[in-house]
């Protein structure tokens, strides 16, 4: 059975909180999913950005809005949204933020305003 084990997590500290890497393809153990937690800072924003693929996140703690395309999502502990492939989405933290997402190791970054990529985040290859 694969089992990745806790001392396999990798923590990405960003200006915005930490991600810790659950599973992901470098760690081995899956091939393309990657699973990861969030933890925002209290009322960091993240950028305005664009994944080329969908990915699913679960709010497990706090709250936070989501900017989805031209939408503000208010969430909430126990919420998922799915969040398409190409959509801008930028979050910002309510007092406390902590979620679960899962989408393709792959996943290719790109920050509104860039004129190039980021690649794939440290935290989901």
């Amino acid at each position: 059975m694969p089992v990745v084990p806790e001392t396999a997590n990798r923590r990405t500290e960003t200006p915005n909180g930490v991600m810790t890497t659950l599973a992901s393809p470098t760690q081995g153990q899956t091939e393309s999913l990657s699973l990861w937690r969030v933890a925002m800072n209290p009322h960091a924003q993240g950028p305005h950005h664009v994944f080329d693929t969908e990915q699913i996140w679960t709010v497990l703690a706090g709250d936070a809005k989501l900017l989805l395309g031209e939408d503000t999502v208010a969430l909430s502990a126990g919420d998922t949204v799915i969040l398409p492939a190409g959509t801008p989405r930028q979050f910002t933290a309510g007092d406390r933020f902590e979620a679960v997402v899962t989408g393709l190791g792959t996943a290719v970054v790109s920050v509104l305003g860039e004129p190039t990529d980021r690649g794939t985040p440290p935290w989901i290859a």
